[in-house]
């Protein structure tokens, strides 16, 4: 198994992106810069792992990575990605909190499965069983979410556990939240439950204000 990534954009605001790859394909995606070995490594005990199947939005996972750089998740994005990774939106809405998350790319959701465990694997859905507060959320789950247009198809549905099929209430004729916002209402769930753990005292934050 090789460990791989992409580095975008300019020495002064480099793009780091991991790749886990179970193939010899590294080069596939037409307009990319080559791959390379990178040396940071991704958080072996994250507060969780953050899955995106086949994002289509750039900004949304521009979000998505100031997130979970915030929160001290690992973030994995499974391919087909609809838009490359050095996008100026990706850029503008992440800041510079590209370099302090770990992004793997992952050829398809198989290897995110090998990863985790069923019983501590959740999957964000409109219409699931569980309202997503009442899991007893553990350090290490993993929470996997749709493409903005389509959600999760059946068949992945299917595979995650009945009681881990985990929707956000909505006020009825309303279709579907944001991507980022759904995301992080989960991800400040689990925090919550977890006590915020590893988090700062107000009065040490260095910055005031939301942006």
């Amino acid at each position: 198994m090789n460990i791989r990534s992409r580095h975008f954009g300019n020495n002064d605001s480099p793009f780091h992106y991991r790749r886990r790859s179970y193939h010899k394909q590294l080069s596939r995606r037409v307009g990319l810069l080559p791959l390379h070995i990178l040396g940071k490594t991704m958080n072996r005990h994250p507060l969780l792992n953050v899955v995106l199947v086949s994002p289509e939005i750039p900004h949304n996972t521009g979000n998505i990575i100031r997130l979970c750089a915030n929160v001290g998740a690992n973030l994995h994005l499974v391919e087909p990605i609809g838009f490359v990774l050095d996008d100026p939106h990706l850029r503008r809405a992440s800041l510079d909190y590209n370099d302090l998350t770990s992004v793997e790319l992952h050829n398809d959701l198989e290897e995110i499965f090998l990863l985790s465990k069923s019983e501590r694997t959740f999957g964000a859905i409109s219409k699931g069983s569980t309202l997503y507060t009442e899991p007893k959320y553990e350090r290490g789950d993993t929470l996997i979410f749709g493409r903005e247009s389509l959600g999760l198809d059946d068949k992945l549905i299917e595979r995650f556990l009945p009681t881990n099929r985990i929707r956000i209430p909505m006020v009825p004729r309303n279709r579907s939240l944001n991507l980022s916002n759904a995301v992080a209402v989960l991800v400040y769930e689990l925090w919550r439950q977890l006590g915020f753990s590893e988090s700062l005292d107000g009065a040490y934050q260095q910055e005031q204000y939301f942006s």
